[in-house]
Order: structure tokens, then sequence, then C-alpha cells
């Protein structure tokens, strides 16, 4: 086998431990050519210092503030790919990987030369065996994007290379061709679905999106955003799909997305107002209830407030409403738990 210089880039915002733990992984893979980038977004926790104590030989560049997951990556991608890197290879903080993640996907790639993105076979971290991502498809009845094997016990039914329709974030395995003829990553998501938009543009420029089963890694999922449900998530899945299908979508299924979005978004609020008829009996005193927990909803909110900012043109970050209001749906799940 070929070994050419791969660079794995790993963003770190205050995730000092989970950045260590999957350094402590990315380390011990078996494959003889490959640098190690942590781009850190300005962290508070120590995580540099950490790093640079118990890493010396991984490179750490300093973004100085919370540039977000797009423009976080795109300062070490910038430097791999002056570097003369072979391929990059993006790779979330929260996440360990198997040893023998890199020659599964340089041999992919050597397999499939059209191929500009790779994905791997993705695990729960504290389900070893239960899949999140085995391939991405599109779902034209929901209009939005879904993982094969999410929540299945991996019995080798998603063991074959394929061509598949997207690639997940967390670990992006990327030819520099891709970066030349479609740019970066783009700065507007600032946190989820911009690796949507990167494999749309990519394969509108001739590239393919690779799934490959022998590429395997344990995800904690959610890690940046406190949980799958979480109003940061909320927010950012609320106005990043509004912006991939801007960005991507032929006419008629972007407004298609667009009304599906404020359909759903209706429903949030309204749902509450028709009363709870059909599952207990209509009260006053429980309607007024569910009408409050509809409105007072840290999900809900969020989820308004991405609709709002895409159509107000806010990009990038999220208001500070939101991060505290993620604070403290947080901090409750804590206490509750």
């Amino acid at each position: 086998m070929n070994t050419p210089l791969v660079h794995i880039i790993i963003l770190n915002w205050n995730g000092r431990d989970d950045t260590l733990a999957c350094l402590e992984s990315v380390t011990r893979i078996d494959y003889p050519n490959f640098r190690v980038i942590v781009a850190d977004n300005g962290s508070s926790d120590g995580s540099v210092d950490a790093i640079r104590r118990d890493y010396p030989k991984v490179q750490v560049i300093e973004n100085r503030a919370n540039l977000g997951f797009a423009a976080g990556n795109n300062s070490a991608i910038a430097h791999a790919l002056e570097s003369g890197t072979e391929f990059v290879f993006l790779l979330n903080n929260d996440t360990v990987v198997d040893l023998g993640i890199l020659e599964a996907f340089v041999k992919a790639a050597e397999r499939v030369p059209q191929g500009g993105v790779f994905g791997g076979k993705i695990y729960y971290y504290d389900n070893k065996e239960t899949l999140w991502y085995a391939g991405g498809y599109w779902d034209a009845r929901t209009l939005s994007f879904g993982e094969y094997g999410a929540g299945e016990l991996d019995r080798g039914q998603f063991d074959n290379l394929t061509e598949t329709e997207w690639v997940i974030g967390c670990a992006m395995f990327i030819r520099p061709e891709v970066f030349r003829a479609i740019g970066p990553l783009e700065p507007k998501f600032f946190l989820n679905n911009e690796e949507i938009d990167f494999c749309s543009r990519a394969k509108r420029a001739g590239f393919s999106c690779v799934y490959v089963s022998e590429a395997r890694l344990w995800h904690k999922i959610s890690a940046s955003f406190g949980g799958e449900d979480s109003p940061l998530k909320e927010y950012f899945s609320a106005r990043n799909r509004l912006l991939w299908a801007e960005r991507n979508a032929g006419l008629g299924l972007r407004f298609c997305i667009y009304f599906s979005s404020a359909r759903s978004l209706i429903r949030r609020f309204v749902r509450p107002l028709m009363g709870k008829t059909m599952h207990s009996p209509f009260t006053m005193k429980g309607w007024w209830w569910s009408v409050r927990a509809a409105f007072f909803d840290p999900r809900n909110r969020a989820a308004f407030l991405g609709f709002r900012d895409f159509w107000l043109r806010r990009f990038g970050n999220c208001p500070d409403i939101v991060r505290k209001m993620n604070k403290d749906w947080s901090s409750k799940r804590v206490v509750q738990g």
C-alpha cells in the first residue's frame, strides 16, 4: 500500500478532556505517515497548555476566538494544504478512532479515484456495537438528511464500500483537490450542516462521497451541543437547514423545505392551543399548562430564533440568548437526572 501524507485536523473549544482522549487514540494509529493539527477556538479551560504538555509533537493553531466548526477548521486546512498534504482528515475531538482508520481510508481512496469525500462507520461511544452512522441518504418524505444504520446493532449489514449521499462532519477524509475545486467549509453555518453543504458542492463539482465500513470510530454524540435535543442544536438545525436549501436546492425543492420548516415551527406552538382531547379529557388547567409549556420550552424558542435569523440574514454564531437557554436547559437536565 502507498502511504501518502495525511493531516489529521482536530478542532477544540473548551473540550480539553475529550481532546486529550481523542489524541491518545490518534497517536496510536497504525499508519506511518501522518501529522496532527489541533485548531483551538480560543479555549479558556487550559486545553492548549495541556495538549502541548502531553503531546508536544502535535501542532496547535490558536484561533484566539470561537470561530465555529467551519472557520475553525479552515485555518488548519489552509496550513495542511500549504504543507503539501495528500489527504485531510477532519476529526471531531469527541471521538476515539480505530488503529486502522487511516489505512482503511487510504485504501478506499485508491479503489475509488473519483471519490472526494470519504466517511467511516461510526458507533456510539457509550454503546460500542451500536451504529450511529453507516452512510447518509436524502429522505424525500421528510425533506431531510438521515443516517443509515442509526441505532442498529452492527451485524455486518453495512460492510460494503459504497457511494453515499453525504459524509457526516465528525470524520471526513478529503482529497485536497476538493478544496481547490470548491473552496473551504462555509463559515456562515458556524455549527451543523456545513458538512452537508460541503458534500453537496463537491458532488456538483464531479466528486463522489464514499462510505468506508472498515474505517471505524466511536463518537460521544453532540458533545458540542449538549445533546441531540438541546436548544443549541434546535437553533442551528432550524437555521442551517434553510441555509443549505438556499445554497444547494433547486427552486422547487427549496420552497418545499421553506414551507416544511415553517409548518413544523407553527406546530410546536399551535398544537397545544388545540387542546389535548385525543389523549386525555380536556380541562382548562391542563390546556393552560400545555400551552405555557410549549411557549416557554427553550427548544421551541431556539427553533423560532433560528428560523427568524435565517430570514434576517443573521449567520455565524448564535445569539447570546440561545447560549444562555442552552446552559440553563443543560443545568436543569443534570439536576433532574
